[in-house]
């Protein structure tokens, strides 16, 4: 059965520790949105892996890596990625390929993201300044240069004459010509060397993956809640991080995703701007904060922390279909005398129990708790279920009624065997 995992909240749930946990049960892993803006974290015998575009299967050997034509790819950021891979030992050679239908992140890119935040004044939306948004712009405005562009240079050829348009436009907009679109190619020429032998028809080898009777894990980048369509609008990314997205961004029908695993942290975070109703301020939130070193592993930015939002995974089960949930950093809440849990809304007098559509209403609105007991004894490396404190396993339950879904797989830890896989859930199949 193939496997889409994604984010079930404001991302940083944890994806790439569940990824990682789950790729040697599955041949190959797939990326289908985001870009470098991503920062999947995996702990693997102490030591720490930060990945940002490659999947984060790559760390195993044998498993076969694709990078969606949904995702946009900066040329420099994915050999970086790939230099620092092969300095710990992880040789991508053979098991790394990018779509040529890609779409690539340029210099001016770059520059037009900070331009933009900046105009924004006190309305920023808190982008990570990497040139994302201004690629999917280009992309959407069908001025966009992909991956498979590279491959004809020529004076007429459409990489040319799309940088040229694009540089001369970035020039108009910055207001000096410092920029030279031959400047701009000459270093596509010279990525294309090193390029080359990583791009795929990603849609097609899928399909022979999948004909082959390989299993497949779909893997999503940011969260639910920051999806361009679905997302709290505008402090969201500039691409479709649902389930959906897994089938745009890759080339495959729906059929193929056999089941969707949502990730959700035992409390909320979220990075930049927007509402976040469950934010908690003051000595609470840094406690969060700190015990879950709730930090951008790509910007290194302060997460904002809160209590579990039920409404908010709620949504997310909803909109991509989930079938469980794998809970993550149920640990950082250790110690904790009681723990609140948000079950709906009050907004202008009334109660609601669903996600508004609305940004500027779900701002407004003030979160309904209620409160459980928290546990003293230590839930961190504990690997069976029953081995948990007592009220941690309510805790766990009373999640599992609000959100929708069984909690499937709970996370102890961020080792790979600080794990706990619901023997009784749909995930022991996963495992198997």
């Amino acid at each position: 059965m193939n496997l889409c995992v994604l984010g079930a909240q404001w991302g940083d749930e944890g994806k790439g520790k569940i990824v990682d946990l789950l790729t040697p049960h599955f041949n190959v892993v797939a990326r289908y949105q985001g870009g470098h803006n991503a920062g999947h974290t995996v702990y693997v015998a102490g030591r720490k892996f930060v990945l940002h575009l490659i999947p984060s299967g790559i760390l195993h050997p044998g498993v076969v890596c694709f990078i969606g034509n949904g995702v946009v790819v900066d040329p420099q950021a994915l050999f970086a990625e790939v230099d620092e891979l092969a300095g710990m030992g992880f040789d991508v050679a053979g098991r790394l390929y990018v779509s040529d239908k890609a779409h690539l992140i340029l210099p001016y890119h770059r520059e037009l993201d900070i331009l933009s935040e900046a105009r924004r004044g006190e309305r920023k939306i808190g982008t990570t300044s990497r040139g994302i948004g201004p690629a999917y712009e280009d992309k959407i405005g069908r001025r966009g240069v992909r991956v498979g562009d590279l491959r004809d240079t020529s004076p007429d050829g459409p990489l040319v004459g799309a940088v040229r348009e694009n540089v001369d436009a970035r020039n108009r907009l910055v207001g000096n010509s410092d920029m030279k679109w031959q400047d701009v190619v000459a270093d596509l020429r010279t990525a294309w060397t090193r390029l080359e032998p990583l791009v795929a028809d990603v849609s097609l080898r899928l399909g022979q993956s999948m004909a082959a009777g390989q299993r497949i894990m779909f893997e999503g980048a940011q969260g639910t809640l920051l999806d361009i369509d679905h997302g709290t609008y505008p402090y969201v990314t500039s691409s479709n991080a649902v389930a959906g997205g897994a089938c745009t961004g890759l080339g495959i029908g729906p059929k193929a995703i056999g089941a969707v695993l949502g990730v959700a942290k035992a409390y909320t975070t979220r990075v930049g701007e927007g509402p976040l109703p469950t934010e908690l301020h003051g000595a609470m939130g840094e406690r969060l904060r700190e015990s879950g070193q709730e930090y951008g592993a790509s910007t290194g930015r302060p997460r904002r922390c809160g209590w579990y939002d039920a409404v908010a995974v709620r949504y997310a089960v909803r909109i991509n279909g989930l079938d469980a949930l794998a809970l993550t950093k149920l640990d950082v809440l250790d110690g904790m005398g009681s723990l609140d849990i948000c079950t709906g809304y009050r907004c202008g007098g009334e109660v609601l129990t669903d996600m508004p559509g609305d940004t500027a209403q779900l701002a407004a609105c003030e979160p309904i708790y209620e409160t459980l007991p928290g546990w003293t004894q230590p839930t961190r490396g504990v690997t069976r279920y029953g081995d948990l404190p007592v009220e941690a396993r309510a805790y766990i339950r009373r999640l599992e009624d609000v959100s929708g879904v069984p909690a499937a797989v709970v996370s102890t830890g961020s080792e790979r065997d600080h794990t706990i896989i619901r023997d009784d859930s749909v995930a022991a199949g996963w495992f198997r």
